[in-house]
């Protein structure tokens, strides 16, 4: 008979030495895992674009993925069919980073949404219009009164619109508003459910290109039609040197595109599925040059916020300067 105490030792001995081997197999290889990644820094960064705008241009040309790489930081990109849209998914925490026009911050933060601006790009007020049919009878803003006017609301085109209406004398509630993204929207207006449109480009291109839209106005004075880059506050807060990694790449963008505008065009027509004369001509309305938000754009942005809270599109008055940049954001510049 074997001794009962030999035997728990024996049992002890191979749990304590299959306890070593297992202590092994988890300790020994953390040195040699592939992602080992450094301290404090994100695994990704998730990236919102529309079909508009440099950050488009940024992801056809590959070289954001190039810079993080060096960090082992990878790139997610996702795709949302207008600024609303992007800042609902920046707010629920899909996305850390995201480009918009001037209107859906606006919403986003009267909605209590924790975003921060981070940059913004030139007025480029060409880039965007309100648009009838080509054979349509209506030849100014002031007809557009008691008309059908689609438009996506809380994007850049609303303040637009706003500001043509006021322009010409029409009260904003004497028209129509058919609120509508743009793929719904052209639908409208190609059938003729719809009197005008409201519309930025690419959308806007393609509208004058393959439907002979006619432009009853554009921006020009009246909006800036500023394109905005802007963070989730926590991600801005804790990552700021990725955002400024972000921002430099976008820089770099801007400074190839101005001279490069057919190679500019071919990558926003494989980005977006456009056809290249129309994403060309969107392309020549573009505006080249980020750069840091200063205040004047700030105090223009509550301009914006002010009247739409006295139109009673938002549901409460906002401070635009509350969603500034973090101060430490850009400390290194």
């Amino acid at each position: 008979m074997s001794d009962p105490f030999d035997a728990g030792t024996r049992r002890g001995q191979r749990r304590r030495t299959l306890g070593m081997l297992f202590a092994a197999a988890v300790a020994v290889p953390l040195t040699d895992l592939p992602q080992a990644h450094a301290a404090g820094a994100p695994r990704e960064v998730r990236i919102g674009y529309q079909k508009y705008g440099t950050l488009t241009l940024l992801k056809g040309r590959g070289t954001l993925e190039k810079r993080l790489a060096e960090k082992n930081i990878a790139v997610k990109w996702t795709e949302f069919p207008a600024g609303p849209a992007l800042l609902e998914g920046l707010n629920v925490g899909s996305i850390d980073f995201g480009t918009v026009g001037e209107a859906p911050p606006i919403f986003a933060q009267a909605a209590g949404a924790n975003l921060v601006y981070v940059g913004n790009e030139p007025p480029s007020p060409g880039s965007e219009a309100i648009v009838v049919p080509r054979d349509s009878v209506l030849r100014s803003v002031a007809e557009l009164k008691g008309r059908k006017v689609a438009f996506n609301k809380g994007s850049n085109v609303h303040y637009l619109l706003v500001k043509a209406l006021e322009q010409a004398g029409v009260d904003y509630r004497a028209i129509q508003t058919v609120y509508l993204p743009p793929a719904e929207a052209r639908a409208a207006f190609e059938r003729g459910a719809v009197d005008a449109w409201v519309i930025w480009d690419p959308f806007l291109a393609a509208a004058e290109k393959q439907l002979g839209a006619r432009v009853l106005a554009d921006a020009k004075g009246l909006a800036a039609n500023h394109q905005f880059y802007v963070a989730a506050r926590p991600f801005a807060e804790q990552y700021g040197d990725v955002v400024r990694i972000v921002i430099d790449e976008l820089a770099k963008v801007d400074e190839w595109g101005r001279t490069h505008q057919q190679e500019v065009a071919a990558i926003l027509a494989a980005q977006t599925g456009l056809p290249v004369d129309v994403v060309a001509l969107a392309a020549q309305r573009y505006a080249y040059g980020v750069r840091t938000v200063t205040p004047d754009v700030l105090a223009a942005q509550q301009k914006i916020a002010d009247t739409f809270y006295n139109l009673r599109l938002i549901p409460k008055p906002i401070v635009v300067r509350a969603a500034q940049p973090p101060a430490q954001l850009f400390a290194k510049e």
